[in-house]
């Protein structure tokens, strides 16, 4: 037989050699079981995120605070483990939850539209009827905007707490310390606030109970400086929850949220990235030079209940009887409180600076009869000061770099606080006493009206701090769209 004869069969039989490996080694990885090892995250199902107009146009008039919830592409070919197909029935029952989710989706997008339509109508008063409060002034970004989002968080928002978890370290948190705002909040959630339901499927956000403050008490090992436990015990939590249900593995974490007020909060959110990347953090520590992501991260005002309870009355001395320019009294914690004890520990008597106090003088005392009340941040940025000055009727005075404040979508920090960058130090008495006699007496009023929203109640009541971070909360889940 003549070779060149069939060169035409040849040549063609040499084409199809690539499709013949490309098809053998599909195969050969169809046919091999991943290990669940190189990634636990199982994904039984597609997930499709679609960003939304931001609502910041509505709640805020800056755009430093508005909040863009752009997540992260995702990629999942060549990790995740997919589980084989479901059966028929199955399918139905998946068809019917997934359209439970569309109508959910078809609520907030509704809600979206009320909210803007708010926001067209008005800024410095709300317009709606309210039996309680009536939210209005300066202090708000925009008072209907909020209003109205308020109102259609209590008429739309659920949570489902996972139930997965033991105390003390899941279910459970401090009450009496500089970290009580993390317990009240898990155990409002576990005692069934109105938001919470117990339906995952009713649910619009997903609530991880783990107490970062609890798991570093028995977790830690004192003097180690190292927290693998802590992270380990997290990857292990977010390991179970998104096998025991499909709704992390939906949406990477999107609509789910964690709640710390310690330090290492962040820290222990990096072990697992798409709760570092996709998850709405709650954080005392709301520091941008940290990755705190104001987009879809919650600040969390942090609050020392020494008994658990409030204690003390709130208030102070009226205006005129305020003689004290501006007061402090801390320990040396941190860079920023060195600066400002180097610069001003007894050395001007207007603005009072101490690391301690004298004996016989009370720190509420001096609170409630100064003017204005220096916030340092510690060896982190939050400081259980701020809500201290506003107890006491005392303008606070926010000295930090790349801080977040609480509710800072909403709530207008410049109308009732006076920020005051680190570089600035030196120039703190020059800048206070730049303030006019008129307008230091507006920012006192506006410090009275905002009381309300950082009050710690027994039993929560509307516009309070644990009902405005639930606020803080519902708005990220109003800047994304989940699909199935």
């Amino acid at each position: 037989m003549q070779l060149g004869s069939n060169k035409p069969l040849i040549l063609i039989l040499l084409s199809l050699i690539p499709l013949l490996i490309l098809i053998s080694t599909l195969v050969i990885v169809s046919s091999t079981p991943r290990s669940l090892n190189s990634s636990w995250f199982s994904f039984s199902f597609s997930w499709n995120p679609e960003e939304i107009k931001p609502l910041s146009t509505a709640l805020s008039s800056s755009a430093s605070s508005s909040f863009n919830a752009s997540l992260p592409d995702v990629h999942i070919a060549g990790g995740p483990y997919f589980p084989p197909p479901l059966e028929k029935k199955q399918e139905t029952w998946k068809d019917k939850r997934y359209s439970k989710l569309e109508r959910l989706e078809a609520s907030l997008a509704r809600a979206r539209s009320s909210i803007r339509e708010a926001a067209r109508n008005g800024s410095l008063k709300s317009t709606h009827e309210d039996p309680d409060y009536v939210p209005q002034g300066p202090i708000y970004r925009n008072a209907n905007a909020f209003h109205r989002s308020y109102l259609e968080m209590e008429k739309l928002f659920k949570i489902y707490v996972y139930e997965e978890g033991e105390p003390p370290m899941f279910h459970d948190g401090p009450c009496k310390s500089i970290y009580s705002t993390e317990g009240r909040f898990i155990h409002e959630m576990e005692k069934g606030s109105v938001y919470r339901t117990t339906d995952p499927d009713q649910a619009l956000l997903y609530f991880l109970p783990f107490s970062v403050v609890m798991m570093v008490q028995y977790l830690y090992v004192p003097d180690s400086h190292e927290i693998h436990a802590i992270e380990n015990t997290v990857i292990d939590y977010i390991h179970l929850i998104s096998h025991n249900h499909p709704f992390w593995n939906r949406s990477l974490g999107a609509d789910h949220f964690m709640l710390s007020c310690h330090d290492w909060g962040p820290r222990a959110s990096t072990s697992v990235p798409y709760l570092y990347n996709n998850s709405i953090r709650v954080l005392c520590n709301a520091n941008t030079s940290e990755g705190f992501n104001p987009s879809k991260d919650v600040s969390f005002p942090e609050i020392h209940l020494r008994t658990g309870e409030m204690s003390g009355p709130l208030g102070g001395l009226s205006p005129s009887r305020r003689p004290i320019l501006g007061f402090f009294a801390g320990r040396l914690h941190g860079h920023i409180r060195y600066l400002l004890l180097e610069q001003w520990k007894d050395k001007d008597k207007d603005l009072q600076v101490y690391d301690q106090l004298p004996n016989g003088v009370s720190y509420d005392s001096m609170l409630k009869k100064s003017r204005f009340c220096l916030c340092p941040s510690g060896y982190e940025v939050a400081s259980p000061r701020v809500v201290e000055a506003i107890y006491a009727e005392c303008v606070p005075v926010l000295i930090s770099d790349n801080y977040v404040p609480p509710f800072n979508d909403v709530l207008n920090w410049k109308s009732f606080a006076v920020q005051v960058q680190v570089r600035d130090i030196a120039n703190i008495k020059r800048i206070l006493m730049g303030i006019s006699q008129t307008q230091y007496l507006r920012m006192y009023r506006r410090v009275k009206q905002v009381q309300r929203h950082f009050m710690v109640n027994a039993a929560p009541q509307r516009f309070d701090v644990f009902h405005m971070t639930i606020h803080s909360i519902w708005l990220r889940r109003l800047n994304i769209r989940i699909r199935d």
